[in-house]
């Protein structure tokens, strides 16, 4: 029974509850049954555009954010759910594209006639969905919180803000649903100056369910005998589904698609009964404790199960345990007991049970009626009790015989508000594309990352306070401060767990932490991908928990080095020592809180985990914690790259290509993210190093594909094959991975006639070289190549070619192109379901890609299929995963080449 109460304020005011929850039943009720209102569209309000959405970001708490970056005007942007205990919040944040080698940028949409991602011709803006709760008994702080982030003026950045102006009160009108959005229009009138425009709770609902499930990669997910599970869901599969919304009572809707559903049942048997009960026979003071009593309960005292009829034994020819409930509270009949005789603990489960199990029953029944194997529970009855989910995935999988599956949602509580923000926009959210939203989890005083609890918070001085805070405490934090200055919220909206005794309690549904969802328009699906929906980018399976703590191990063995790097290239000053120990704290904490629930932030893989940890260091201001090594190393590997070509140009074609492989395998030696090769540094020059590597290269390698690569190259005999058009070539260190490395292979393949783009990292990660770094790089190989110079003229990557191909003066014909795209990503690894538009647009014309690097080729991508030849190089820097993939030892290379459609089977044992 894992989990434990969360936010147990959040129902202390229960007549309250329930006649809210009374008026919803009867306003359900009033809607014939397959009617179903379109969500009304008011035009009182410019519209919002949501093209090119995504979830980008760091590591922030429970509730997520969305970026919604082609939005410029000046509106606001906040919807309310406002429930009898709970006022949910939706709000919008603009975010201003960074701008990173703009002329390179421009270069290459010119070539490819990419957009800016609008048809707007001003400046696009980005921006993320907030999700924010507060308990409506305190609805003074959630005006407050408005007010003081001018969420209903369109935010402290919005121009009319920014001018000293502001909209007519008349003018101003704010999206709101549930009962609360009639009770208290006059407060938010008075308060406020805003109007609220009432949104159908059905409607609403509904409509937050399906942008959900279409656009949150990891929203659903299935929960039995304490484990986790996610489910991807095909968009374009979606409907029908039942959606199980679980409140004070039950509302069973059966959705058939976008503004299509209609309420098919229910219950009066839900959240409200179980704590209405729960109250009169335990005395407990909120659904909280209630919650948590059961943790410690037993229901056989109470409960009369199969086995107290048949004399301990099952009845097995029904199929029923010996454990089984036959009667709920139906031991207490024979028993000549009082009400005081029986323990809380043992009434609290058994009610948890009786009414778990009638909703799970109920809805399975429901779903065969209409033949649905998709149930989708949310509510606020649920909110991540992990026994409870089990309880309802239990009946559904008895009663079903495992035919019918019951899912959950980690954004339970925020349907209705998420619906009342789509309907701003006259299609909604739910256009929106799986691959561009990132959802991320800022660390700033969390719900996630060890024990630590409170406030979100947003300035850089009070994160690292809090985490200083968080190290003279060791493990746990046990009151939620700082506060901010009166007159503003301090929480952020974010509930604060309750005090027992002198330290907080676990936060039950910190199990279903929820990010910030970043729209990024910029991202989409690669097209070379030969099947994306059975792509998975991990190589390493992380839910295998001896390998979960070896890389956590890693990770921390690594975290000190890091540390010293990152403060090194801010110059070693005081702020950058204590920002560099705020990052080691916070990077630890999510490290804890990953170790005791890996699925906290949604589907763990190896990939996510060293995002996470460049994320962190990005939250504390930590822009290129190695530039000052790529720096140096980029440097010495140059001024030897003329006397490599040299060396090269004097070998026949066929050992040119073997020396080039070699080359790209001995070079990827550098890597500041493995132990081992960080050794390697003590031992002699970068140089050094390098020729060392390219000696001790034995041929057959780990994997050797070579002969089979080179026979495409190169042919046979008088039969030569053509060159291939194009060639995207995945680059992933600084220094002589990339200089002595990949380029001469990419001036191998410019010589034989094939264009060229260099994909290098949007944003830095360790040493890896960035394609805001690459072009710098290009020009100075380049000065002593002229096939280089002429390529990276063709390309536009000179600075005097920048400008040439800006206004059209590039004559692309002289030359095949050599240029540099960027991948989206900020991470050692990439996804390929997510790659910025520019790469995207360049692979469509490509017939080669060759990734190299452990994290590009081996960590990530291995297995990954693609529609075109596909060259995978790696040196295996650490020997766990040589033993575990390819049974084989550290230092070993990798050459894996897989034709275009051709799946290769190898034998590693």
């Amino acid at each position: 029974m894992a989990g434990s109460p969360n936010n147990s304020n959040e129902i202390d005011n229960k007549e309250e509850n329930l006649r809210e929850c009374n008026k919803e039943e009867e306003a359900v009720k009033e809607m014939a049954p397959g009617s179903s209102a379109p969500i009304h569209r008011s035009s009182s309000r410019p519209q919002l555009d949501v093209s090119g959405a995504a979830i980008q970001g760091n590591f922030e708490e429970r509730n997520p954010t969305i970026l919604l970056p082609n939005q410029s005007d000046d509106i606001s942007h906040l919807a309310l759910d406002i429930g009898g205990s709970l006022i949910k919040l939706v709000y919008f944040s603009r975010h201003e594209e960074q701008s990173l080698d703009d002329k390179r940028r421009r270069s290459i949409k010119k070539r490819f006639g990419i957009s800016n991602g609008s048809r707007r011709s001003y400046p696009i803006l980005g921006g993320r969905l907030h999700f924010v709760k507060f308990e409506t008994g305190k609805l003074n702080e959630c005006l407050d919180f408005i007010s003081s982030k001018q969420l209903h003026l369109g935010g402290l950045d919005s121009p009319s803000w920014r001018s000293g102006t502001r909209p007519e009160d008349n003018a101003i009108i704010i999206k709101a649903t549930g009962g609360g959005a009639y009770k208290f229009a006059d407060v938010f009138k008075e308060r406020l100056g805003v109007s609220l425009d009432k949104e159908d709770e059905m409607d609403c609902l509904v409509a937050g369910a399906n942008f959900l499930l279409k656009a949150i990669r990891h929203e659903a997910f299935t929960h039995m005998e304490g484990q986790k599970e996610f489910v991807q869901i095909d968009h374009n599969d979606l409907f029908p589904y039942l959606l199980v919304n679980v409140g004070s009572g039950v509302s069973i809707i059966k959705v058939d698609g976008d503004g299509k559903f209609q309420r098919v049942s229910g219950t009066n048997v839900g959240g409200g009964t179980y704590w209405g009960l729960g109250r009169l026979l335990t005395k407990c003071k909120s659904f909280d404790e209630l919650l948590e009593l059961s943790q410690q309960g037993d229901n056989s005292n109470v409960d009369m199960l199969v086995g107290d009829i048949y004399g301990g034994m099952d009845y097995s020819k029904i199929g029923l345990s010996a454990s089984t409930i036959a009667s709920s509270f139906g031991k207490t009949i024979s028993e000549s007991k009082e009400l005081l005789d029986y323990r809380p603990e043992d009434i609290s489960l058994s009610l948890l049970r009786m009414i778990s199990y009638n909703i799970g029953q109920i809805s399975y029944l429901n779903a065969l009626r209409y033949g649905l194997k998709r149930i989708f529970f949310g509510g606020f009855f649920i909110r991540g009790h992990a026994y409870t989910m089990d309880t309802i995935s239990f009946a559904v999988h008895f009663w079903s015989k495992g035919q019918a599956q019951a899912m959950f949602l980690r954004h339970e509580g925020f349907l209705g508000a998420l619906g009342a923000f789509m309907s701003y926009e006259e299609h909604g959210l739910d256009v929106l594309r799986a691959h561009q939203l990132v959802e991320r989890f800022p660390m700033g005083a969390p719900y996630v990352g060890g024990k630590i609890h409170g406030p979100p918070l947003g300035d850089l001085n009070e994160k690292i306070s809090w985490m200083e805070k968080f190290v003279q405490k060791g493990t746990e934090i046990t009151a939620p401060v700082p506060m901010a200055p009166p007159g503003t919220t301090g929480v952020g909206g974010f509930d604060r767990p309750s005090s027992r005794g002198n330290t907080l309690r676990s936060d039950a549904s910190a199990a279903l932490n929820i990010g910030v969802l970043h729209l990024v328009p910029t991202l989409e699906v690669f097209p070379l991908l030969a099947d994306p929906k059975m792509y998975e980018p991990n190589t390493i399976d992380l839910s295998d928990h001896s390998e979960l703590e070896f890389w956590f191990m890693v990770l921390s063995e690594h975290l000190p080095d890091l540390v010293d790097k990152a403060v090194a290239s801010e110059g070693g000053t005081d702020d950058a020592k204590r920002r560099g120990d705020a990052f080691a704290r916070a990077f630890s904490a999510h490290l804890a809180r990953l170790m005791e629930e890996p699925a906290a932030y949604g589907k763990l893989g190896l990939a996510n985990l060293l995002e996470l940890r460049e994320e962190c260091l990005r939250e504390f201001q930590f822009v290129d914690a190695y530039i000052t090594i790529k720096q140096r190393e980029n440097e010495a590997s140059l001024a030897v790259l003329p006397d490599l070509l040299i060396e090269l140009d004097s070998m026949n074609e066929e050992e040119r290509l073997l020396a080039l492989i070699e080359g790209v395998l001995a070079a990827n030696i550098f890597d500041w993210g493995s132990r081992a090769c960080v050794d390697l540094y003590h031992e002699g020059t970068i140089i050094e190093i390098y020729r060392m590597s390219r000696k001790k290269m034995q041929r057959p390698w780990r994997v050797d594909d070579f002969d089979m690569f080179k026979k495409r190259m190169l042919g046979c005999g008088d039969k030569k094959p053509p060159p291939h058009r194009r060639a995207l070539l995945f680059v992933d260190n600084s220094g002589a991975d990339v200089v002595l490395g990949m380029l001469p292979l990419a001036r191998e393949l410019l010589r034989r006639g094939t264009e060229v783009f260099l994909v290098a990292n949007s944003l830095p990660a360790l040493n890896d070289v960035t394609a805001n770094e690459l072009p710098e790089i290009v020009a100075e190989a380049a000065k002593h190549c002229d096939i280089l110079r002429k390529a990276a003229e063709a390309g536009g990557l000179l600075v005097d070619a920048m400008v040439s191909v800006e206004h059209g003066l590039v004559d692309n014909s002289a030359s095949v192109p050599l240029m540099v795209v960027e991948n989206g990503c900020g991470s050692p690894c990439i996804d390929f379901r997510q790659v910025s538009s520019e790469l995207a647009a360049a692979a469509r014309g490509a017939d080669l890609i060759i990734l190299e690097g452990m994290g590009r080729a081996l960590h990530t991508n291995f297995n990954a299929r693609f529609r075109c030849d596909a060259l995978k190089l790696a040196m295996m820097k650490n020997q766990r995963l040589a033993e575990k993939l390819f049974n084989g030892n550290l230092y070993d290379c990798v050459c894996r080449f897989e034709p275009a459609g051709e799946q290769q089977q190898h034998n590693f044992s």
